[in-house]
């Protein structure tokens, strides 16, 4: 089973992610967003509004890929060609 790559991670980007329907893909991207956090990378979740920030990293992420913050790529599929 191949691995999903890393969410990008980039610069503030002005369009929105597209948004996950997916709740598996939306465990996936959350998971990978956490790593990144783990190892360093910078919170994109903003307390403007009042509201406090997740404490744990693991429900930042999971905030983050809701906001759609958080940009992805999904792996390349390969055609199954019909074996006869």
């Amino acid at each position: 089973m191949s691995e999903m790559p890393d969410p990008v991670e980039t610069a503030e980007s002005t369009e929105p992610a597209p948004a996950i329907e997916s709740r598996f893909l939306f465990v996936d991207v959350a998971a990978q967003r956490a790593n990144q956090l783990r190892r360093g990378a910078r919170l994109r979740l903003n307390a403007e509004d009042g509201r406090h920030l997740p404490h744990k990293l693991e429900r930042a992420a999971m905030e983050e890929v809701r906001q759609q913050l958080v940009h992805y790529q999904l792996p390349d599929v390969p055609s199954q060609v019909p074996t006869e």
